[in-house]
């Protein structure tokens, strides 16, 4: 089996689960040191129906002041799949698909299923020692494909006025759904031609604009979060060009397929 590429981590920092750990590891003071990790499969690991585990390893030189070891392991969507800490075991039980006990080669296997969202996924491994110190020691990537039919999402539903005064803010949606579940669903963005037809680029060089479903009604527009519907609120400036602008939408999914395309131009008075 290919090995995946590794970053072993001597400063990091996680955000997001029930508990932070962003301590550094102090090899020395540790007595211990990471010497490899690894998911046993390819770089893309495929759903197949009976066989979603995922077997996961962390080795170590020694074990010497080691508590426990486990890990997390982060969807493409950037959400946390385990909701308690994934432990590895160095105990020689083909259940966890360890093959030696004690030889600081902690495993485990970890299950995945259709409905976790295709793309790059992230584990983090941990060390909490014996004296109940927990560490981030190392991280790793591999892409899970979900063994579904890869389908592009689809675009419906816009809703935006046809025309507004410059000065104004507006308000715009999409609605947006894809056979592989709303996870699927990476970006959904609109481009913009000013009267003239040249396409928009801000200050950063980016020309797909992004539209939300966050529930963020203030900033966004969008009312109910998760709900396949991304709105934006939108400012164009007194000084804006006058005439129609052209607005070209479409959303991406995690496979990079694109969705069909809705046009919609708008009179800036």
């Amino acid at each position: 089996m290919r090995k995946i590429y590794v970053a072993i981590l001597l400063f990091a920092f996680i955000s997001g689960c029930e508990k932070s750990f962003d301590d550094v590891v102090d090899i020395a003071a540790s007595g211990y040191q990471v010497t490899g990790t690894n998911v046993y499969t390819s770089n893309t690991f495929k759903y197949v129906v009976g066989d979603s585990l995922i077997t996961i390893y962390l080795s170590l030189n020694s074990s010497d002041g080691v508590a426990s070891v486990f890990c997390d392991v982060i969807a493409s969507d950037e959400t946390k799949l385990n909701s308690d800490p994934f432990y590895l075991l160095d105990n020689g039980s083909s259940v966890s698909g360890d093959e030696r006990a004690g030889d600081s080669r902690f495993t485990n296997k970890f299950p995945l299923s259709r409905q976790n969202p295709i793309g790059t996924y992230k584990i983090n491994y941990f060390i909490t020692d014996k004296k109940n110190v927990t560490k981030l020691v190392a991280e790793q990537q591999f892409i899970y494909d979900n063994g579904q039919d890869k389908v592009p999402p689809i675009v419906t539903n816009l809703v935006m006025p046809d025309t507004i005064k410059a000065g104004e803010t507006i308000f715009f949606s999409i609605e947006v759904t894809d056979d592989n579940g709303l996870s699927d669903i990476e970006l959904v963005f609109y481009e913009t031609y000013n009267p003239d037809g040249v396409k928009v680029v801000n200050s950063k060089g980016i020309s797909q604009f992004p539209m939300f479903d966050d529930g963020n009604t203030d900033e966004n527009g969008d009312v109910t979060s998760g709900d396949g519907i991304y709105s934006v609120l939108l400012t164009f400036p007194a000084t804006t060009l006058k005439g129609t602008w052209r607005f070209v939408f479409n959303a991406k999914d995690r496979g990079s397929l694109i969705s069909n395309t809705i046009e919609k131009s708008i009179v800036v008075e």
